[in-house]
């Protein structure tokens, strides 16, 4: 997750593209704007990476958590796996309820629990929703079962 003003000030197009960085879509100006989601994949070893481009507020929470790795010698702040969980939680796609399932699998011992319950209880009264928590709490039941 990135500022936009923060990308554009580093450089950050220009160093992810020497770092062999690519937009995996045709991606204009209005998708940017409007999803905020820069699709991009590293030629050389296929990875995607979406960049997200932070704005105010829960963005910016997301931004100060998030945890620097370097990727063929640029270091990239990817989103924790507790706002990652978040962000699955919010999309509440099949695959998106998969890759909970896979964080909680790979890091479930580690997340902060309480912080995603928290932010998620932002998010409900944010946008007048309450089935943002229950959702977790199934998975995060059904995880602790299994292991």
């Amino acid at each position: 997750m990135c500022s936009a003003r923060r990308l554009r000030s580093s450089g950050g197009v220009r160093t992810l593209a020497s770092h062999g960085f690519s937009l995996s879509i045709q991606a204009d100006q209005d998708f940017v704007q409007r999803t905020r989601v820069l699709p991009l994949r590293h030629e050389r070893s296929g990875l995607a990476l979406d960049l997200v481009l932070a704005g105010q507020g829960l963005e910016d929470r997301f931004l100060e958590r998030a945890i620097p790795v370097e990727v063929s010698g640029a270091v990239i702040p990817f989103i924790s796996p507790d706002d990652l969980i978040v962000t699955k939680v919010l999309a509440g796609r099949p695959k998106d309820l998969d890759d909970i399932r896979g964080v909680l699998a790979e890091r479930g011992g580690l997340l902060k629990a309480d912080q995603i319950r928290d932010t998620l209880a932002l998010l409900e009264e944010a946008l007048g929703q309450s089935e943002l928590r229950p959702v977790f709490e199934t998975e995060f039941a059904r995880w602790r079962s299994e292991g």
